[in-house]
């Protein structure tokens, strides 16, 4: 028999973890939640970025769904230079065997330049480092039946 099962955050609706990394002066505060759809990794980022919305960059990254499926996946550099941010954090998360998940890495610059290969680098880590301190729940596939048996 198959496992049909995965591994998904343990956060209910609403619900979101932080972590906080600091490199080279800049800070970076990594949200994660769990998403079951497009619209709610939307929604999610959405909040983050107008939590933060003095922030230099709200990057992100999110599988709305199994881990190491790509088709409900999306990601974003926000201004960070082509493939420095989002794609990295992305490569993170499809690779976690983590599905249902978004990741918002919210950048204050602290006046030093990381270069490319320090920002793939930065954010990463920003994104492993929240995996890593996440509560991560086995989520059990079900099936509904419905029988009618005659007496």
């Amino acid at each position: 028999m198959v496992d049909s099962s995965y591994k998904v955050p343990a956060l209910e609706k609403g619900k979101f973890h932080r972590t906080e990394l600091v490199i080279k002066k800049s800070r970076f505060i990594t949200s994660v939640a769990r998403t079951k759809s497009v619209d709610e990794a939307k929604q999610f980022i959405d909040s983050i970025c107008k939590e933060f919305s003095d922030a230099r960059h709200n990057c992100f990254a999110y599988n709305a769904d199994k881990p190491n499926s790509s088709g409900y996946a999306g990601c974003s550099d926000d201004g960070e230079p082509h493939g420095t941010a989002g794609q990295p954090m992305l490569n993170v998360l499809l690779h976690s065997g983590v599905g249902q998940i978004t990741v918002v890495v919210t950048r204050y610059f602290g006046g030093i330049l990381l270069g490319t290969g320090g920002l793939v680098r930065a954010y990463s880590l920003a994104t492993t480092t929240a995996l890593d301190d996440s509560n991560i729940i086995k989520q059990e596939m079900g099936l509904e039946a419905s029988f009618n048996v005659e007496y």
